[in-house]
């Protein structure tokens, strides 16, 4: 850019993180650098910086008022984060082009520094979308008098983080639906599907184990498949507007009749995509996990498992805490990954009761009186004969397993 006498004006942030991308969190403090580039004297009124956050939403949509009349109706929101201005050089006013209290500059670069915080308050992650946007931006402004101000805009990117190290988002997600097919009269078997995924909570470029059983009775040839979508909502006037985009998914092998596919930890990944944004009032940005039987000439048969998409991946402990929460339901292949292999054997009689303790635990009560005999009769004998006898033998291995059952009704021969 070069405009007269300046050669660049330049706006360059102090980075959080190794990356040099300039990317801050609610409370954080933004700060950088004004750069100006200039190949001779000039006087400048005032450098400004003005820092801004918000989110907007626009769309239009046609409106029918007769049979030859038609409009389009505007829906616009806004949400404002923050507002911050400050100066580096002069004073407020710039409508004045006097020559009082301008100031020089040399020729040669300059540095303008500055800082500013970021609200306390939770703000929405930086997102653009079809009808919509969150943005957080930086732009300075070089007023000279009888002169255009130079100006330059530079955004950068906010995350409001999702931990989902969370009870809420480490539970898992679960669900069954079956479906029956008619065909004028007839009346084929049903189709059912039954899905579960370990958690909720996912950052990008984790990993879904998806756990399924998809059991085809009908007469028609199916398949299973799976897919994570990205649901974008824009709110204005009252109005929503919503947008639905395929983010992954996977197939499954097809399913002839009387057939049945178990998935134990079928695996899609989550590639590169924009947080969950689920606090910001005129737009929000969710996604789920739909798994679901392609069936020809008819409606799928699917299941929606809600996912959140985070910024702080799972914690180990956070792990267990899943995989504990799902033992019960279904064998987790993940499970050896966290908790212990084997339990740990219980100490050992002579490690806990000697030999002396036992024996005096035999001797005699001497009688002082009624009471005191009732307790030497057989019974009080039998307590005390058995009271430091060791404990069964521990095994690791249950001699008496319970025998799994199965009613579910199976699909009949065809």
């Amino acid at each position: 850019m070069v405009l007269g006498k300046v050669k660049s004006l330049t706006i360059s942030f102090d980075c959080l993180n190794d990356s040099n991308v300039p990317v801050y969190s609610s409370g954080d403090t933004v700060s950088g650098r004004v750069n100006l580039e200039v190949t001779g004297e000039i006087r400048v009124r005032s450098l400004k910086i003005h820092a801004r956050g918000h989110a907007k939403v626009r769309w239009t949509e046609s409106r029918n008022a007769g049979s030859n009349t038609a409009y389009t109706q505007n829906y616009t929101e806004e949400v404002e984060y923050f507002n911050h201005k400050d100066i580096l050089i002069g004073h407020e006013r710039d409508d004045d082009n006097s020559e009082e209290g301008l100031h020089t500059i040399h020729s040669g670069r300059h540095e303008y520094a500055f800082s500013f915080e970021l609200p306390q308050t939770p703000l929405a992650t930086s997102f653009e979308g079809r009808h919509g946007s969150v943005r957080y931006w930086v732009k300075a402004e070089l007023h000279r008098p009888w002169l255009l101000p130079v100006k330059l805009k530079k955004e950068f990117t906010v995350f409001e983080h999702i931990d989902i190290n969370t009870p809420s988002l480490l539970s898992p997600q679960a669900g069954t639906k079956e479906k029956t097919l008619c065909c004028w009269f007839c009346t084929s078997g049903p189709i059912s599907l039954s899905a579960k995924i370990e958690r909720k909570g996912y950052t990008p470029g984790e990993s879904i184990q998806i756990f399924a059983e998809i059991e085809n009775c009908s007469s028609r040839m199916v398949v299973p498949k799976a897919a994570i979508y990205q649901t974008q909502a824009f709110y204005a006037k009252g109005k929503m507007k919503e947008v639905k985009q395929l983010v992954a998914s996977l197939r499954g092998e097809s399913l002839s009749s009387g057939k049945t596919e178990t998935w134990n930890g079928k695996v899609l990944k989550i590639p590169p995509v924009s947080p969950s944004i689920l606090d910001c009032s005129i737009i929000r940005v969710e996604y789920s996990l739909m798994v679901y039987v392609d069936i020809p000439g008819a409606m799928d048969l699917f299941l929606n498992l809600p996912l959140v998409i985070g910024t702080i991946p799972l914690h180990p402990f956070g792990s267990r805490t899943s995989s504990v929460s799902s033992q019960c339901s279904m064998n987790m292949n993940w499970l050896g990954l966290t908790l212990p292999e084997r339990p740990e054997a219980p100490p050992s009689y002579a490690e806990v009761v000697t030999e002396e303790q036992r024996q005096s635990s035999l001797a005699p009560i001497a009688a002082c009186d009624d009471f005191e005999r009732a307790l030497q009769g057989p019974l009080f004998a039998y307590i005390q004969e058995f009271r430091f006898l060791p404990p069964p033998l521990y095994s690791e291995i249950d001699p008496n397993p319970d025998q799994p059952t199965d009613d579910r009704p199976s699909c009949p021969s065809r």
